[in-house]
């Protein structure tokens, strides 16, 4: 059975960890107004499929700091890891499903572990943009509407493995449609609610101004991502939301 299980776990690691290049590009986000500058977004390296819990299982297997048993309180909310059996122990779980129930904090632990970061929120939405032909798919028709009937189901009690799914342009599976992704600045979008006191503004009004003034207001889904970010906090551990890396893009001595 141990045999049969590092087969497993190793079949999780193989060619899941592969990261592709996202070209940079200009990027306005959501709550900017149609007539805000333009954000740049650098070059950078996306893990093509979220992280596993074979990958999860192994990283945790290194650094036990962040099995469940250990983990402080902290960093992490009651149900972190919840899903496994115990500490080394996935048990019917897929290696190959992408991990949940964890927090910013073991996430960000983990990536810093490979080498790389949690990509920041203009490069995940840089490069959820992309649909399958082009790096914009918002000009498709019916690209908006596909990603929102995603949000509309509820989600799995048992996910599905990665990669089941087309990739995008930029060879990128699992942008949408399998989990909520943690982003390295996933706290830095909006306000809090209680922060309208600190104001002179009609707090009646908030929602509505911000969504009037919006880049797409017709783009729900994108509302929803930055609403959901925005409601989170980085112990939280969701069975919904998972993560993937991002780097740098490395520049070779002599360019």
């Amino acid at each position: 059975m141990l045999t049969l299980t590092l087969i497993t776990v190793s079949l999780a690691l193989s060619g899941a960890s592969e990261t592709v290049l996202i070209q940079g590009g200009e990027y306005r986000p959501l709550y900017m107004s149609k007539d805000s500058p333009m954000q740049i977004v650098d070059s950078f390296e996306l893990d093509k499929y979220p992280v596993t819990n074979g990958q999860f299982l192994s990283f945790v297997n290194e650094h036990t700091a962040w099995q469940r048993s250990n983990i402080a309180s902290v960093f992490a909310e009651e149900d972190y890891l919840k899903h496994w059996d115990n500490d080394t122990s996935l048990g019917k779980i897929s290696a190959n499903s992408p991990v949940t129930n964890v927090s910013w904090f073991a996430a960000d632990a983990y990536c810093q572990a490979q080498g790389k970061r949690l990509p920041k929120v203009s490069e995940w939405e840089l490069a959820a943009l992309a649909s399958e032909t082009q790096p914009n798919g918002s000009l498709e028709n019916g690209y908006k509407q596909k990603i929102l009937t995603w949000y509309s189901r509820p989600s799995p009690a048992v996910l599905p493995d990665i990669g089941l799914e087309s990739s995008n342009y930029w060879g990128v599976h699992d942008m949408h449609g399998l989990v909520w992704e943690w982003t390295e600045d996933f706290n830095s979008t909006l306000v809090t609610g209680e922060s309208r006191e600190d104001s002179t503004i009609d707090t009646k009004l908030f929602c509505a101004g911000g969504a009037s003034g919006a880049v797409d207001p017709g783009d729900y889904a994108a509302f929803m991502r930055y609403g959901f970010r925005s409601s989170l906090e980085a112990k939280f551990t969701l069975s919904n939301l998972g993560f993937r890396c991002a780097s740098d893009v490395k520049i070779q001595s002599g360019e």
